[in-house]
């Protein structure tokens, strides 16, 4: 069996919160240790024994201005932390990570423009009606659990994978399985998520073979059989008069699938629970539903579901007065970013009515910027509204569960108790 995760750390023993998944299963305690390296080492040297160097950026203006000087700072293929070790091991199986994450430059301009249409505010405006429709039944279903549930697996995961696998175009009695894979990609380093598996590996790579089983069977059809949906679009989308291959459009997939559903969830859940810590909240929510627009933003901010990437230097470059060699490769901290005290007032406070909420930056900035951003919002604003006109004195009945995830994580169990009106 392949090792698993160990820290041996010669630099900042702090440096453990961005390499350490268990460090987001108290994410209270993640975000005391960020606030000191904000204020006393806001660009950290992190060298642990088995990963290639990197260095932290906590504070927002440094995330900023590497998001945006896309010109400078490239994602490359392997633009998420991971040790050596398995990045080796991936290579070792043919696997070739390609996804809009992975690319720079023309390319990615290239193959994002395959599916941009879909994701503009305006097409996403046009399946309104259709994300109302699914957030009804999931309220349906909070009210049909008759007063208790776990709000985070059962309503924020399905609710949130419906609505991408209806843009998809999967049949919802596919949902167990798309829900099962995105959790093998992005939840590989949490125990819960390993099953029968004991390598965390073997889960993340099984469930890219997997993907690319069920989704080539669903490009054939769609080629054949056109329709109105995204499938259609990526299996017969073209860059400059040629066919997407198979290897680009599995990892379409796998990005649209996967980025689209796992970050909402977690946003919502993660939401609803800070949302049920201050009462004077919630319930200012629960009357004045003109607030869920709001409130949506400052759940993304707060919970931050993409915890990083990673950027590397084209040239040799300078970043807050401190020196960068081409190849140095740079952590951007959304979690920590969207925390700064010098961009949010009262920073570390949930406020549905923040004034300064814009400033969030959890979707990143340019070139990069995510291209599943307003389905996310439209999500989460939509649910609230709907949810608290059926459902009053929502609050914890225990206590919330963070994923044990480094990459994209958040409330993985969110107990809860209600009254149906």
């Amino acid at each position: 069996m392949l090792p698993m995760f160990e820290f041996n750390l010669s630099t900042d023993p702090r440096g453990r919160i961005f390499l350490d998944p268990v460090a987001f299963a108290d994410m209270d305690h993640w975000h005391e240790v960020a606030r000191e390296l904000r204020n006393d080492a806001p660009i950290l040297r992190v060298e642990a024994e088995g990963y290639e160097a990197f260095t932290a950026l906590t504070r927002h203006a440094e995330v900023f201005e590497v998001s945006r000087r896309s010109d400078i700072w490239h994602n490359t293929q392997r633009s998420m932390l991971m040790p050596d070790w398995l990045w080796m091991f991936i290579l070792s199986l043919g696997i070739d990570p390609k996804t809009l994450i992975h690319m720079d430059g023309v390319e990615h301009r290239d193959h994002r423009q395959v599916a941009n249409d879909w994701f503009k505010p305006a097409a996403v405006r046009h399946r309104q009606a259709d994300i109302e429709a699914i957030a009804d039944q999931f309220v349906q279903r909070m009210v049909d659990l008759d007063g208790e549930c776990d709000f985070a697996q059962d309503i924020a995961v399905p609710y949130t994978l419906r609505v991408i696998m209806s843009i998809f175009g999967i049949p919802e009695e596919d949902e167990p399985l798309m829900l099962r894979l995105t959790q093998g990609i992005f939840g590989s380093a949490d125990p819960e998520y390993l099953g029968d598996m004991s390598d965390p590996s073997t889960l993340g790579t099984s469930a890219i073979r997997e993907f690319g089983e069920y989704f080539g069977r669903i490009s054939a059809d769609r080629r054949n059989n056109p329709t109105n949906d995204l499938a259609t679009v990526i299996a017969n989308g073209a860059i400059g008069g040629c066919p997407l291959n198979e290897h680009a459009e599995l990892w379409y997939y796998i990005i649209v699938a996967t980025a689209g559903h796992d970050t909402t969830s977690y946003g919502l859940s993660g939401g609803v629970e800070a949302l049920l810590r201050d009462p004077e909240q919630r319930d200012a929510l629960a009357a004045d539903p003109s607030l869920a627009a709001n409130a949506a933003e400052e759940m993304i901010r707060w919970t931050a579901p993409v915890r990083h990437f990673l950027r590397y230097a084209q040239e040799d470059t300078s970043l807050a007065g401190q020196e960068f060699a081409k190849g140095d490769r740079v952590l951007l901290s959304y979690p920590s970013a969207n925390r700064d005290e010098s961009v949010f007032a009262n920073s570390m406070t949930f406020d549905i009515r923040r004034q300064d909420v814009g400033e969030l930056i959890s979707f990143g900035v340019g070139a990069h910027y995510c291209l599943g951003s307003q389905f996310a919002r439209r999500e989460i604003r939509t649910f609230l509204p709907k949810m608290f006109d059926r459902i009053t004195d929502l609050e914890l009945a225990g206590s919330a569960e963070w994923a044990h995830a480094p990459f994209v994580g958040g409330v993985k169990h969110l107990p809860v108790r209600y009254r149906v009106t």
